[in-house]
């Protein structure tokens, strides 16, 4: 029982932190509620229609995520090039199926026609 005890001191000061600093947020936030402060982004500018108006097409975000997807190759493609030397034959051949998998899902998605902003 002993052993839990530093978990539960961490898990008392973590909760105890969040409420010390909602109460300080609390005090410190502005009081006042105007006309703008319910607006969104507070900007100061006027809003031409209603936010619901201009929707966003489901391509817009597929688009979105496949960038990710493809981007973070590159996050993979980094630590190979810097360790190319040490992994010889073997990280070579690793990387082309990493990039063969890629470049599949990549031609499948052109296919589809999911990069087509249409």
């Amino acid at each position: 029982m002993q052993s839990y005890v530093p978990i539960l001191v961490f898990v008392l000061v973590a909760c105890g932190s969040v409420f010390v600093i909602l109460q300080v947020a609390k005090l410190l936030r502005h009081k006042e509620r105007g006309r703008t402060s319910t607006d969104p982004y507070e900007c100061g500018n006027e809003p031409e229609s209603l936010a619901l108006e201009y929707r966003f097409s489901i391509r817009y975000y597929l688009i979105a995520v496949l960038f990710v997807v493809f981007d973070v190759e590159t996050v993979f493609l980094y630590p190979w090039a810097v360790m190319f030397d040490q992994l010889a034959l073997f990280g070579f051949i690793e990387m082309m199926v990493f990039l063969a998998i890629l470049l599949i899902g990549y031609a499948y998605v052109w296919r589809r026609g999911a990069l087509q902003w249409a």
